[in-house]
C-alpha cells in the first residue's frame, strides 16, 4: 500500500490507509493541522495553497460529518469544490465506478476524495488515477477511514501527548468498524501499546493478537484505568441479521454510561467518531460532558482534512506555510 501512498520521494501522492505510514508523516500531517485550527471563536483561516485546483467529493454513501469537513477544507484552501450527487449520476444508468472516475478527471479534476461501500474501492481508483491526480480515502466499506484516524490522534495528542504511556479502550462494534482498523493502526504506530477492544463477542476481531491489542468482553475490565474511551456505533448497514439481541442489554453492559465509565480514570476523556445513537453505545450526559471530545472531533477534522489535501496536492507550499505559522 506505501507504493500507492507515496511518491519517489516519500511523500504523501494518495491517502488510503493509515497502515504503512510511518510515524514521522503522521506527526507531519499533525503538524500541519495545526497550522489550520483556529482558537476557538476566532475566524476560520483561509489560504491559497490550492488555488486553481478542483476537488470532487464523490460519495458513494451518505455522511454529514466527513463529506462537510472535507468540503468547508477545500474551500479554506481556496480550492474549487464540486459535490457529486451520486444518486443522480450517471451511475444510476449502468455507468462503473471507474468511468465516472475517468470522465471528471476529463473536466480537470485534481482530486478526488471517496467513500465507497467496498473495501478496497479507495485503493482500486488511486491505481487507476492519471498522473497527477489524487485519492483521499474517506471511508471504504468496513476497511479503513485514515482522515478520521489522524483527526483523532491529532485531538488525543493537544490533551494527551505522550502516546507511549497511554491506554486507549476502543469499545463497541471493532469487527466492522473502518474507525477502529485506521485509529488502531495510527496509534500503534505513534507508540501506543496498552489498546484494548470491548465488546461482545461478534462485534471483536476474531485474532486481535495480530494487531498487537488486548480484546475482551468484560466492560469493568476493559475500560480500568483508561486514560480515553472512545465509542463506536453498531455498524447494521454492514451487518448480515441480528447478531445483538436486546439493545436494552447491551447498553447496560456496553455502552459509555456513568456506570460504566466509572471503571476508567476519574479524567478519562471520551470519544467518537459519530454519528452517535443515543440510548445504544452512549448516553448523552456522556458526548456533551465536560470529559468528552466528541465536536472537538469534528472542528479538528477540518484541520486534519486541510493539512492532508495541501500536503498532497499544495506542496511544497503546504510544508513552508507549516513552518512558518
Amino acid at each position: 500500500m506505501s507504493d500507492i501512498q507515496l511518491d519517489d520521494a516519500g511523500r504523501l501522492r494518495h491517502l488510503i490507509t493509515t497502515e504503512g505510514l510511518s510515524a514521522d508523516l503522521i506527526t507531519q500531517i499533525l503538524d500541519t493541522a495545526e497550522s489550520f485550527v483556529p482558537e476557538i471563536g476566532a475566524p476560520a483561516k483561509k489560504v491559497p495553497l490550492l488555488r486553481g485546483r478542483t476537488v470532487f467529493n464523490l460519495f458513494f454513501e451518505n455522511s454529514t460529518r466527513t463529506r462537510t469537513t472535507f468540503e468547508l477544507a477545500a474551500k479554506r484552501l481556496s480550492a474549487d469544490v464540486i459535490n457529486m450527487d451520486v444518486a443522480t449520476s450517471s451511475r444510476t444508468k449502468g455507468e462503473d465506478d471507474l468511468d465516472t472516475l475517468f470522465t471528471l478527471q476529463a473536466m480537470g479534476a485534481d482530486v478526488f476524495v471517496i467513500r465507497h461501500p467496498e473495501n478496497g474501492a479507495a485503493a482500486r481508483f488511486a491505481a487507476h488515477a492519471g498522473p497527477g491526480v489524487a485519492i483521499i480515502n474517506a471511508g471504504d466499506g468496513s476497511h479503513a477511514h485514515p482522515t478520521q484516524a489522524l483527526l483523532d490522534v491529532f485531538t488525543i495528542r493537544r490533551h494527551r501527548p505522550d502516546f507511549d504511556n497511554l491506554s486507549v479502550a476502543i469499545v463497541g462494534d471493532i469487527a466492522h468498524s473502518r474507525v477502529a482498523h485506521s485509529t488502531i493502526h495510527a496509534l500503534k504506530t505513534l507508540g501506543t501499546t496498552d489498546i484494548r477492544l470491548v465488546g461482545p463477542t461478534a462485534f471483536l476481531p476474531e485474532n486481535p493478537a495480530t494487531l498487537g491489542v488486548t480484546a475482551t468482553t468484560d466492560i469493568t475490565a476493559g475500560l480500568a484505568d483508561a486514560d480515553i474511551v472512545m465509542g463506536l456505533r453498531i455498524q447494521r448497514e454492514r451487518i448480515a441479521g441480528d447478531v445483538l439481541g436486546d439493545i436494552a442489554d447491551y447498553h447496560r453492559d456496553f455502552g459509555l454510561t456513568e456506570a460504566n465509565l466509572a471503571h476508567a480514570k476519574p479524567d478519562a476523556l471520551i470519544m467518537h467518531p459519530g454519528p452517535i445513537n443515543r440510548g445504544v453505545e452512549i448516553t448523552p450526559e456522556v458526548a456533551y460532558s465536560k470529559q468528552s471530545l466528541i465536536l472537538e472531533q469534528v472542528r479538528n477534522g477540518i484541520g486534519i482534512r486541510m493539512a492532508v489535501m495541501a500536503l498532497i496536492a499544495g506542496q511544497p507550499a503546504a510544508a513552508e506555510h507549516a513552518r512558518t505559522s
